[in-house]
């Protein structure tokens, strides 16, 4: 009787962990861009003030929820894995100028002349930003041609979205509320001023 051949080991497991699951990092990035791209289309068609405002909140809800994860994440695991720094780096850039854009639409609320403007250049820009990450030989295509465990990196960007979405960490520049480690570069003024507080309470009390 035939024995039945047991398939190969692959030197790429760790790539091949989660592919067609849709439960990887990139399955779940994907999700997050179809559901931001059906509500920025509802918000076009919506006419009435509170249902836009709705919208907007969530809208903007998602995209800081969603940039967190990847800046904190996806991104620093892909440009290990890659070391692609053109790619990386201008993701981050366009993260950060959607950030900010999304700060002015909180700012200024539905009563704003320019809301709706700022909403259909936020999708605009957002489609842009996805189309990079989704396109042939873009972000998720290197991704999923390096050895990045997506799998696991999915259930990691799974746990920290839930974390976010029930504590509604994300402030409206897209950085967590509670304590993270800072991005790279950033938080250093910050360190210095907290050690400088210090002092200035230590030589307070010794007077």
């Amino acid at each position: 009787m035939p024995q039945s051949r047991r398939p190969a080991r692959s030197r790429k497991s760790a790539r091949a962990r989660g592919r067609g699951h849709g439960r990887d990092a990139i399955s779940l990035l994907k999700s997050d861009h179809a559901e931001v791209k059906k509500w920025f289309g509802e918000f076009e068609k919506a006419s009435s003030v509170v249902r836009k405002q709705l919208l907007a909140q969530k809208i903007c809800m998602a995209l800081k929820a969603h940039t967190t994860i990847e800046e904190e994440i996806f991104y620093p695991a892909f440009l290990e894995a890659t070391g692609d720094k053109d790619i990386h780096h201008e993701a981050e850039v366009e993260h950060d100028g959607a950030k900010k854009l999304i700060d002015e639409i909180e700012a200024a609320g539905p009563d704003d002349d320019y809301f709706d403007a700022r909403i259909n250049v936020l999708a605009e820009m957002i489609n842009h930003h996805v189309n990079e990450e989704e396109k042939r030989g873009g972000m998720f295509a290197r991704a999923r041609g390096s050895d990045m465990d997506l799998e696991s990196l999915g259930e990691q960007l799974r746990q920290r979205k839930r974390q976010i979405m029930e504590g509604g960490e994300a402030t409206a520049s897209g950085e967590p509320a509670t304590a993270m480690p800072p991005r790279r570069g950033r938080g250093k003024i910050g360190a210095m001023l907290s050690r400088n507080g210090k002092g200035r309470d230590a030589r307070h009390r010794a007077s």
